[in-house]
């Protein structure tokens, strides 16, 4: 067999390897599952339903949470970012955030902390029946979103989300 009838039946055999591959991409797409960007900032886990009674105090108010995770080795500087709800609530980031570690945004009062930051805001932030959590860095480019409640949502029916 001559070298140029070889290249021929090997790009033909990575075409037919790269069209099966598409196919089994395409029903996950198709059947309304979201295409997720890769980051290495994720929105990691949300606590939207406070336990215990929503009675607006600032330890009900804290017990209301979203995790933001780097997934990475190296550090990054969230100045600037943003996390939304869809309602338009807005908390601004003034930390870096170390490698494979984890910050949690607290919707009442409190002081920050390398680990825990607070919005301190004297009222709920995350809808119990629907909501999402949008994470943009600081140019307003959309990193990652953690959304419960919504048609399609197949992430649990608990208070509590995670990845």
């Amino acid at each position: 067999m001559s070298v140029s009838v070889t290249a021929r039946r090997l790009t033909a055999a990575a075409a037919v390897a790269t069209a099966a591959l598409g196919a089994l991409a395409l029903p996950a797409a198709a059947a309304g599952q979201p295409v997720r960007p890769h980051s290495d900032v994720i929105v990691s886990a949300v606590q939207y339903d406070s336990p215990g009674r929503d009675d607006r105090s600032n330890r009900s108010l804290n017990n209301e949470w979203v995790d933001i995770t780097n997934t990475t080795r190296r550090a990054v500087n969230l100045n600037g970012w943003t996390l939304t709800d869809e309602s338009g609530h807005r908390y601004t980031f003034h930390l870096r955030l170390d490698g494979r570690s984890t910050v949690r945004v607290h919707t009442g009062e409190g002081r920050d902390r390398k680990a825990d930051v607070y919005q301190d805001r004297r009222a709920y932030v995350w809808n119990n029946d629907r909501d999402t959590a949008t994470l943009r860095n600081n140019h307003g480019k959309f990193v990652d979103s953690l959304a419960w409640g919504h048609r399609g949502d197949h992430r649990g029916n608990g208070s509590s989300l995670r990845r």
